[in-house]
């Protein structure tokens, strides 16, 4: 009778043996296994940022997730599996080098199943990135499509760059329609000043905003790209007042902002029309401007006022505000629409796919995928790429609250060209009254 060398056993015993062992390591090996009829656990990564420059946008992160968490309590069944399911949220600092850290420790430690990720390229690209280069699926938004797309490697007319990273968000079209609504709402001479930094937003705003700008009958004065962090911004102050430029746009980091603005006040620059994005998207960043900040125009990727409400969640646009409000004593944050849709868009992803736990087929769930929201139906495979759904941003303005109310400021919606089911509240008022 044949015995191993090594350990004396024969060689049916080590059959035996074998036969065994390779059902029990396969099932310790399986998360998906289910361990003999129970629950398989299905892992969400959850990255944004809520500290540094862009911490404004992490704001309702932890309204957001308790109600995420809530409404998978129950788990998620998939053809007639039903999986557990764990979201584990990281702060990205507003930094690209600490968002592509906490994503890999994500993926390579924590073993996400998918990601989700959410503000400013500084986050969202190096997430992608990474889930991109792991084979992870990876749905993201809140950075316009082109600083996404394009500012991660993307060829223009390439209709397919990549096999796992998939995102939703408002573009350089919908700015464009935004603000050529909005603008002539109020008469200028149409020449705009523009603060583009030198950044993935800034660059892919001054490619493509500037020409539509242009066509639309409006000149652009770019004193030219800055970097971020810039302290001292004379130079561009004086160019605009010298160009008597009525209509100022901008896409800085907040504090960027910030300092840009008291320096204008402080030297006499006051435009009629005062339009921001990135910056000047939440109440708590307007009233830290005081005065200055009552009557700044921005744009709205979600309000209370839209008419669409969470697959998940169940919960209606005014719902979620209003709930919001209850949990905290604060006002509505924008964020809230586009980071719960994420939660939305996981939930009908891993429940398409033939198997939650196979990225491969996650992802490709995801590239088809219908699914509704609080920001509207999200729909990919309808442009303008296979990778990204368009959603709108509308354009409107910060305000003076009633008097008697809860808050200092308020904003109220002044066009819908690029959603015409969501109600515009008011008219366009001049900044410099």
């Amino acid at each position: 009778m044949n015995r191993s060398p090594s350990s004396g056993l024969t060689r049916r015993q080590v059959l035996a043996a074998t036969a065994l062992s390779v059902p029990l390591l396969s099932a310790c090996q399986n998360p998906a296994s289910g361990g003999g009829g129970g629950s398989a656990a299905l892992k969400i990564g959850f990255v944004s940022p809520r500290t540094g420059p862009a911490a404004g946008f992490g704001e309702p992160d932890a309204y957001v997730l308790g109600l995420a968490r809530k409404a998978f309590a129950g788990g998620l069944t998939v053809a007639g599996r039903k999986y557990s399911v764990e979201i584990i949220d990281r702060d990205g600092q507003s930094n690209p080098q600490r968002a592509s850290q906490v994503a890999n420790d994500l993926i390579n430690g924590s073993g996400v199943d998918l990601m989700l990720t959410t503000s400013t390229p500084e986050t969202v690209n190096p997430v992608s990135d990474a889930c991109e280069a792991a084979g992870v699926p990876c749905v993201s938004t809140v950075v316009p499509w082109e600083a996404w797309y394009f500012g991660r490697g993307a060829e223009p007319g390439q209709q397919d760059a990549f096999k796992f990273a998939y995102h939703f968000c408002f573009g350089v079209q919908q700015f464009a329609n935004a603000y050529t609504h909005l603008w002539p709402q109020i008469a200028t001479n149409k020449k705009v000043g523009v603060m583009w930094p030198n950044d993935s937003d800034g660059n892919a705003i001054r490619q493509a905003l500037g020409p539509l700008l242009t066509k639309a009958g409006y000149t652009i004065v770019d004193p030219g790209a800055y970097t971020d962090g810039t302290n001292d911004y004379s130079a561009q102050i004086a160019k605009f007042k010298a160009e008597n430029c009525e209509i100022f746009n901008t896409f800085p980091i907040p504090p960027d902002f910030a300092t840009f603005w008291q320096q204008a006040a402080q030297q006499g620059y006051t435009p009629k029309i005062a339009q921001v994005a990135k910056t000047g998207l939440f109440p708590s960043q307007i009233e830290a401007l005081g005065p200055i900040g009552v009557n700044i125009a921005g744009g709205a990727y979600w309000a209370p006022a839209y008419p669409y409400t969470s697959s998940l969640t169940k919960l209606s646009s005014q719902g979620l505000a209003d709930g919001y409000r209850e949990a905290t004593g604060k006002q509505w944050n924008q964020q809230l629409g586009p980071s719960l849709a994420l939660f939305d868009v996981a939930a009908a992803a891993l429940s398409k796919a033939s198997d939650p736990k196979d990225k491969t087929a996650v992802a490709a769930a995801i590239r088809s995928l219908d699914v509704r929201t609080p920001v509207g139906r999200l729909q990919w495979g309808k442009g303008p790429n296979a990778n990204v759904v368009a959603t709108p941003i509308l354009g409107g303005q910060w305000v003076t609250a009633p008097a008697g109310g809860r808050d200092k400021v308020t904003f109220v919606l002044c066009e819908n060209s690029s959603d015409p089911q969501v109600p515009v509240a008011a008219k366009l008022r001049t900044y410099r009254a």
